[in-house]
């Protein structure tokens, strides 16, 4: 049995990694700088051996093969342990490149955003279709028990992170992937630590985007101008498009109306007629044809467009829309993408994985149609690299916008002053340099009836369930 070392295993790509590697009858141990559930409980269940720290007595049992993580650099001393002793090594892309993904029919999703929710559907859909797909997430998907499985089917979806591969190779993750069905949400500029300015990242796209055979298929919106200059760069692979879901109150009142002949409806690509204004009921139409209706839990435009992606891909590797729609129909999302953590006399506090500008924006949107003209508290922690950075800092006012009110989190390693945001934003903003005053200065503002929407891709000091306690208290005072 050959023994595979991963160093930093308790990410969700790496632990994804470990698991599957497991499920293919390796030896599997590894480190981390912080063991701690849930991921090491997961590892642990699968009997995969885990070690607190980065230590060189780690790789005593001298293993066949080290994976290692992006987070590792020059001077981590397992890292130099390995280069000095001519230990085999590889990035954990390039892994399963090698053991899983170059006899499967990879169906990758990318983009800046809505990557996990996108994976998460398409996963699901193959599934209800019985399927049984492989799949790697970095995220978790709450139809299935883990965030990645071999599978047992020539199929396997992949969330494909524009992200760096290792401290030895610079190229995106997703190059090693080789997709058959590839998905671009869409194409913003993001990870200011790697990445110079969008055109470095329309670059590791179009990387991608040749490596996508003949007989594949790029999915992508009909609206994103960074998206279309990257595919005019060369494309060799058929496309499909998907447009901007429109309501009945714009092609007519709904009594009577057939939706499949108005005029503003797309016939040439996907496009979703909504039902209800917060996008949690929506017609699904191809080409101008009704294809059938979702009705789901999940709100906010951002997830119809992800819907379509999900749909169109699914198409693709063999599901009909019809099964695809039901199969919707049943989907969870995924944690963490505005997944309500709790209500309290009327209070909804909601969790959100939003770290960008854009996606900032459109997650208060579809909290703005869903609780109409009830107040939303916007809490946001610019946690990312670029975010700390201050690369977003002059956008993120008017992302805000919809929020009636917003508290933000200044953080030790933020490197600009967030207090500007004050005067910058349209409505009052709170600044903190302290999670728990913050909490005490949320909970004193929160009324029933209020939904607070907390923004961050990090654990935020376990925000979410000490303001539920807090506004337990305060409520029943």
């Amino acid at each position: 049995m050959k023994h595979i070392h991963i160093l930093g295993i308790c990410g969700t790509f790496m632990g994804g990694i470990a698991a599957i590697a497991k499920q293919l009858g390796f030896r599997v141990s590894g480190c981390d700088a912080n063991v701690y559930p849930p991921m090491s409980t997961q590892l642990e269940q699968l009997g995969i051996e885990l070690m607190q720290g980065y230590k060189v007595e780690h790789l005593a049992d001298e293993p066949d093969m080290v994976i290692v993580g992006n987070a590792m650099s020059r001077g981590n001393v397992m890292v130099e342990y390995v280069l000095d002793r001519n230990i085999p090594y590889t990035s954990g892309p390039q892994w399963l490149l090698d053991n899983v993904l170059k006899d499967r029919w990879v169906v990758a999703v990318s983009g800046t955003h809505g990557k996990t929710t996108t994976s998460s559907m398409i996963t699901w859909i193959l599934e209800y279709a019985g399927m049984n797909p492989g799949y790697l997430i970095g995220g978790v998907p709450q139809n299935f028990e883990s965030s990645a499985r071999l599978g047992e089917s020539p199929f396997f979806v992949i969330e494909a992170d524009e992200y760096d591969t290792a401290f030895f190779d610079k190229r995106s993750k997703f190059v090693h992937y080789r997709p058959r069905t590839l998905v671009i949400n869409n194409m913003e500029f993001d990870h200011g630590d790697i990445f110079n300015d969008l055109s470095d990242i329309q670059r590791q796209f179009h990387h991608l985007i040749r490596m996508v055979p003949s007989n594949g298929l790029i999915l992508s919106p009909k609206n994103e101008q960074a998206i279309t200059d990257t595919l005019s760069q060369g494309c060799w692979t058929a496309t499909e498009f998907s447009y901007d879901a429109i309501s009945l109150d714009a092609v007519g009142d709904a009594a009577g109306v057939d939706v499949k002949q108005q005029k503003k409806l797309s016939t040439d690509g996907w496009q979703a007629t909504k039902l209800l204004v917060d996008g949690s009921q929506f017609i699904v139409n191809f080409k101008g044809q009704e294809q059938g209706i979702v009705r789901w839990n999940l709100i906010g435009d951002f997830n119809i467009d992800n819907a379509l992606m999900a749909i169109a891909a699914a198409r693709h590797s063999g599901v009909t829309t019809e099964v695809a729609i039901e199969a919707l129909n049943k989907f969870i999302n995924t944690k963490r993408r505005l997944e309500l953590r709790g209500t309290v006399n009327d209070v909804r506090v909601f969790d959100d994985f939003a770290h960008h500008p854009t996606a900032i924006e459109k997650t208060l949107t579809g909290v703005r149609a869903n609780v109409g003209d009830k107040r939303i508290i916007a809490v946001l922690e610019p946690r990312s690299n670029t975010m700390k950075s201050g690369i977003h800092k002059d956008s993120l006012p008017a992302s805000l916008a919809l929020a009636d009110q917003v508290f933000i989190y200044q953080g030790e390693d933020v490197k600009w002053s967030v207090n500007q945001l004050i005067a910058d934003c349209c409505q009052p903003c709170i600044v903190d340099t302290d999670i728990e005053q913050l909490i005490s200065k949320i909970t004193e503002y929160a009324e029933p009836n209020d939904t607070i929407v907390v923004m961050s891709n990090g654990g935020f000091g376990n925000i979410h369930q000490k303001l539920l306690d807090a506004l337990t208290v305060k409520f029943s005072r």
